[in-house]
Formats: structure tokens, C-alpha cells, sequence
């Protein structure tokens, strides 16, 4: 299920607020940012862009600085206040973010190709014609071939896919082949991995489709689909569901060229 469209916010009051408590607890021990990062082994430039509002900070993150500054609790209460039911607020508007600032994806799509493997027609047909979203997630793409802004490579970047998705149908015949001839294409590249999960019998992926990512500190947030709107979360409790079922997922996957076998064969037979 593909998130509505709205507009997001360039910057989140409860991400603001957080970071600029920390700095002032941090400041008034006379404690430096990279004291923080050094303790905490987060870098730098991360420790920066959560105190001014620009990152999200993990809950083991948050008790260690709380501790340190002998802030009594104060820091922690704060992030608990801007959670709600233990996922961090807001719940969707910061991913295009986090995305592109992983240093490794792990996909699992059960009925869809994931978007960032879409070409732009299928993209198209999956978003109803919406010619400016297509275009927007065809441009998410370049995430995986540019190098970063800091001249890093591009994120690694897994998908596992359920067989079923191969032969659902979306768009036209001729949209499918492409689609999956560019999957191909796709796993051709460095960073790219792509395994087929083999959809017979019941697995934990029927419970639907998610996005993992690990960022450059090891943090990680997952990006879940539900059936009312898709949802971000680093929430332990939340991770570790994630963790378990990836683990079911890749012992049904095929290898690599397994996978690449089994979309050749049902790009010729299903789509020609």
C-alpha cells in the first residue's frame, strides 16, 4: 500500500524541541557535542543534527545521555512525551530522509515491486496516473547509484520479493516484462541485492510489507505498511518483530541467480 501524498513539513516541532532540551542540559554541564558522540560512539554530525532537530534519536541513545548529564529522567520523559504508543511522532514525514541517509535497505514487498526497483510506467499504473508521485519515486531512485553528498557509495540495498508479485499483474503485459527485465538489470548492480521468497505455504511476510534501515551509526528504523497509513518506527519492540520475521523470510528466499532464473522464466512465460 503506497502512502497518501501529502505535504511534509520541512522540519518536525517534536524532533526541534527535543534537540534543544538536550543542548541546554548538555550545556549546562559544560559538556562538548563531541564528548556525547565520543561515549555514545553516535559521529559528530549525528549528535548535531539531533539537537537541532534534524534526526531522530534511539531510546538506548537518549537513557545513556539522560544518565550521563544527570538529567534525572528529565530526557527521557521528553522523548517518551513525543511518542505516542511507543512510536516516535511524527510517524511518516521524515523517511524520504532516513532513506536516503542509510547505509543499508532491506525490502520485503509481497504483492508489489518495491518503489525504488520501479521503472516508470509501472510506477505509474501502481499510483492510479498520478504523474507527479511516479515521478517523485522514480527520482527517489538515484539514491542507489549517486554518491552521497559527503562522497560516500550508495547505500546497500536488499529486496526480497514474494514470487506472487512477479504475476500480479500491474499495467499492461508489455508494463510487467519491462518491470521485470529491469529487476534483472537491477540486481546486476554492486549494491543491489535481489531474492525471490517462495510464496507457498504460510510465512510471517503475509503480514505485510516493510522497509528496514541501517544507518551509519548501526541505528536502525523501520518503515512498516498497515492497512490505515504506513508507519516509522525504531522502537525496540518493533525492530525485533521485524528481526524474526526477515530471519523466516531469507530461510524461503532463493539464492541470487536462483531468484534471477525464476523472473526470467516468468518475464517470457507470464509477459511475452
Amino acid at each position: 500500500m503506497s502512502p497518501r501524498r501529502q505535504r511534509r513539513p520541512s522540519e518536525s516541532p517534536a524532533l526541534i524541541a527535543f534537540g534543544r532540551q538536550m543542548r541546554r542540559l548538555r550545556e549546562a554541564k559544560g559538556v562538548k557535542q563531541e564528548t556525547i558522540a565520543h561515549l555514545t560512539q553516535v559521529s559528530g554530525p549525528q549528535v548535531s543534527k539531533i539537537e537541532n532537530g534534524k534526526k531522530r534519536a534511539t531510546r538506548s541513545f537518549v537513557e545513556f545521555v539522560d544518565e550521563y548529564l544527570e538529567a534525572g529522567g528529565a530526557l527521557i520523559n521528553l522523548w517518551e512525551d513525543l511518542n505516542k504508543d511507543g512510536h516516535p511522532v511524527p510517524i511518516w514525514f521524515d523517511w524520504p530522509k532516513i532513506e536516503a541517509d542509510a547505509a543499508m535497505l532491506v525490502t520485503y514487498q509481497h504483492s508489489v515491486i518495491p518503489g525504488l526497483a520501479q521503472t516508470p510506467a509501472y510506477a505509474l499504473a501502481i499510483l492510479h496516473g498520478n504523474q507527479e508521485a511516479a515521478d517523485a519515486r522514480i527520482e527517489r531512485q538515484k539514491i542507489l547509484k549517486d554518491p552521497r553528498e559527503d562522497g560516500s557509495a550508495p547505500p546497500i540495498y536488499v529486496i526480497l520479493i514474494d514470487e506472487q508479485a512477479l504475476s500480479r499483474q500491474v499495467g499492461t503485459p508489455e508494463t510487467m516484462r519491462e518491470q521485470l527485465e529491469h529487476l534483472l538489470a537491477v540486481s546486476m548492480l554492486p549494491n543491489i541485492t535481489v531474492q525471490v521468497v517462495l510464496g507457498s505455504g504460510e510465512h510471517d511476510g503475509n503480514m505485510g510489507a516493510f522497509v528496514v534501515a541501517t544507518m551509519a551509526d548501526r541505528s536502525e528504523v523501520a518503515y512498516i505498511e498497515t492497512a490505515v497509513r504506513p508507519l516509522t518506527t525504531d522502537d525496540p519492540a518493533d525492530l525485533s518483530v521485524v528481526a524474526r520475521t526477515l530471519v523466516s523470510l531469507r530461510s524461503r528466499a532463493l539464492t541470487e541467480e536462483m531468484s534471477r532464473e525464476l523472473i526470467r522464466k516468468v518475464a517470457r512465460e507470464k509477459w511475452t
